[in-house]
């Protein structure tokens, strides 16, 4: 192993060493889902092929109680208005997008937001990470990502020779927080996906990046239009075309969080990323 593959794959911690899991490590895992509930992100994983035979993972013993959603405070009463039509947001220049994006009022979850979260990073990226939608850390902050998650996708962009705001811009399919009856977090449904459609196009066309990679179900099947029943394991290994841009699917870093043991199948998509990168780049 080069040394250049062994840092990448320290930066994912995912190695160097690989330990075989045994009994225990199997009961540690299985309590940490218990004590965290369901972290925001992907909330329901159709994968259902985890190897028997799984490797442990190192990770913060706090990352996973950081997950734990808050019940959220009810926000004032917005009244639902018009948006810009696409073709007036396929027109906007950063500063118009921004200032659209944070007064959109366009669909329900306008009236829970403390923040909208429009995005991070190299506004030239030749990386384009689109996530699914603001968590409870994001909407407080309004940065996508900077929750646990958020630590794991930056550990990700490092094994990509990577770092925010180097070329690597971060976006969600959604720009406010879609929560639930219960107060967790939700994946958005789809008229709040569309609703934030046009902004999330524009900023693609605003980037131009060489790659996207989707992190995630909800933002792979969004961004591809596939039917909602479409499971991460029949998009992950190859390469996907997004308006003519290659698109490469992957776990959300909030389940490799949760599935430990799926680590090695993310590090295998983004080495499946940095060939595809290479290839655009010549």
């Amino acid at each position: 192993m080069n040394h250049r593959r062994t840092r990448f794959i320290q930066e994912m911690g995912i190695g160097p060493v690989w330990k075989r899991r045994g009994p225990e490590a199997d009961e540690r895992s299985a309590n940490h889902d218990s004590a965290a509930g369901t972290p925001a992100g992907d909330h329901k994983s159709r994968d259902r092929d985890i190897p028997s035979e799984s490797f442990a993972v190192s990770i913060p013993a706090t990352a996973l109680t950081d997950l734990k959603d808050e019940a959220q405070v009810p926000h004032a009463a917005t009244t639902l208005g018009a948006a810009p039509a696409a073709d007036e947001v396929a027109r906007m220049d950063w500063a118009e997008l921004k200032h659209n994006v944070a007064a959109c009022v366009k669909c329900r979850l306008c009236q829970t937001r403390t923040k909208t979260v429009f995005g991070v990073g190299d506004e030239k990226a030749g990386w384009l990470f689109v996530g699914e939608g603001p968590g409870r850390s994001e909407d407080a902050k309004g940065e996508p990502f900077v929750g646990p998650a958020g630590k794991l996708l930056d550990n990700m962009l490092l094994s990509l020779g990577l770092r925010r705001g180097e070329n690597a811009y971060i976006a969600n399919t959604v720009k406010c927080r879609p929560i639930g009856p219960d107060g967790r977090d939700r994946p958005p449904a789809l008229d709040e996906a569309e609703a934030c459609r046009p902004y999330l196009e524009r900023q693609i066309d605003l980037i131009q990046p060489k790659i996207i990679i989707a992190l995630g179900k909800t933002a792979a099947i969004s961004l591809l239009g596939l039917d909602s029943d479409t499971p991460v394991t029949k998009l992950r290994g190859r390469v996907h075309q997004y308006r003519d841009l290659p698109l490469i699917v992957t776990y959300h870093p909030a389940y490799l969080l949760r599935k430990l043991s799926e680590k090695g199948k993310a590090w295998s998509d983004l080495c499946l990323a940095m060939r595809t990168y290479g290839d655009v780049s010549r």
